[in-house]
């Protein structure tokens, strides 16, 4: 009782200071995923997929929640500059983990080799990379705008290189296209907001355009091609039956709940994956039109509320933080939800929050955690660039 009554104190300033709200939306939509979770699993051994127990994934979103609110609560109140300070450390993790999938990854499935399992506990962790890439390449940016020219040569060679480096590894060890194209779209999202000026970008987007030509005849594979441009060629996949069977049997299941779902009798499509990255489709099965207007709107309010906490944060690190985390949810969300529609290509994005995946939920809540404590600081009013 005597450690309960010390602890109390610090409980009080925790609730009073970390974003509360932030944790709560965002277990809203936990909860919310794992009940989805839940009829995309029955479903499937109803249809007759081989999925042993269904109540061991419903077990492990479910611990996977729990050890995600306390990777908010511990990334709430370790300071995010302490991390930053850590920049080398960081940077070996990142280096360890790639390292690990080039010795231990498995494929899981999809042509990646982006998992690494060990007695039954799968750990993906481009991640896991995502995360710790947002606070690098925040601490890099930082420091280049306060004490070199953020438009010279050289700092834009050490922004771009850190992002090639980072993108590069995991496209060769992994073939994780989809986790490449968010560390794209996060880096172009802190890189504009650093207020680089466009001329950078219109180089780089030159650039691309060069390497398109190199990647797409010596990196992709064939697969990945037919993914990449199924949406956009039906002559790809005419009967729906080879690369796009996933995304149609996903619009299927979708166009199936209407306005407000259909009933556990009446479901028809089953297909693998969608516990996964169509869990979108499982949603608007049960739930019609309407559930899947409620996720969108879930997920804008947690996008928006990071946009503004950064916005409020009066510093470019703490600033740069959250506009990473915030473009990672919104491309994330983007690509998922286009994936289940048939407008982007099926690259492996998860929902965040609502997909099945231990990895996926931690990750989300630490992210969430940065966060929550650069709300945490405590900071003169006037430093908030909006009221």
């Amino acid at each position: 009782m005597e450690h309960i009554r010390l602890l109390r104190p610090y409980i009080k300033q925790f609730f009073q200071r970390a974003d509360i709200f932030l944790l709560v939306i965002c277990t809203v939509c936990s909860i919310f995923g794992i009940l989805m979770i839940d009829k995309a699993v029955v479903g499937m051994v109803n249809g007759g997929w081989n999925m042993s127990a269904p109540s061991k994934y419903i077990a492990v979103q479910v611990f996977s929640m729990f050890l995600g609110i306390g990777a908010f609560i511990l990334f709430t109140i370790i300071d995010a500059d302490i991390l930053g300070s850590q920049w080398k450390l960081l940077c070996a993790v990142n280096v360890l983990l790639l390292v690990a999938l080039v010795i231990f990854g498995q494929d899981d499935g999809t042509g990646n080799k982006a998992w690494i399992r060990f007695a039954g506990i799968g750990i993906q962790p481009a991640e896991v990379i995502k995360v710790l890439y947002i606070i690098v390449a925040a601490k890099q940016m930082t420091y280049i705008k306060e004490h070199e020219d953020i438009d010279g040569f050289m700092s834009v060679v050490a922004m771009v290189g850190h992002f090639v480096i980072v993108f590069g590894l995991i496209i060769v060890v992994s073939s994780d296209l989809g986790s490449g194209t968010v560390i794209m779209l996060i880096f172009l999202t802190m890189f504009f907001i650093l207020g680089v000026r466009l001329y950078w970008f219109a180089l780089g987007g030159a650039a691309v355009a060069a390497a398109v030509p190199l990647l797409w005849n010596y990196f992709l594979k064939d697969y990945q091609k037919k993914r990449l441009i199924a949406p956009y060629d039906p002559s790809i996949d005419p009967d729906g039956w080879g690369i796009t069977w996933q995304t149609t049997q996903s619009k299927l299941t979708l166009a199936s709940g209407r306005l407000t779902g259909v009933d556990e009798g009446h479901r028809t499509t089953v297909f693998t994956g969608k516990h996964t990255d169509f869990i979108f489709s499982v949603v608007g099965e049960n739930l019609g039109m309407i559930g899947c207007i409620a996720v969108v709107i879930l997920l804008s309010v947690i996008i928006i509320h990071i946009v503004r906490v950064g916005l409020r944060s009066g510093r470019l690190y703490d600033m740069l933080i959250c506009m990473g985390v915030a473009s990672a949810m919104a491309f994330q969300t983007f690509i998922n939800i286009g994936m289940c529609i048939g407008i982007t290509p099926v690259i492996g994005i998860t929902l965040p929050f609502f997909s099945y995946g231990g990895s996926s939920m931690v990750t989300m809540y630490a992210a969430m955690g940065l966060i929550s404590g650069v709300k945490y600081k405590l900071k003169p009013e006037h430093f908030s660039l909006i009221y």
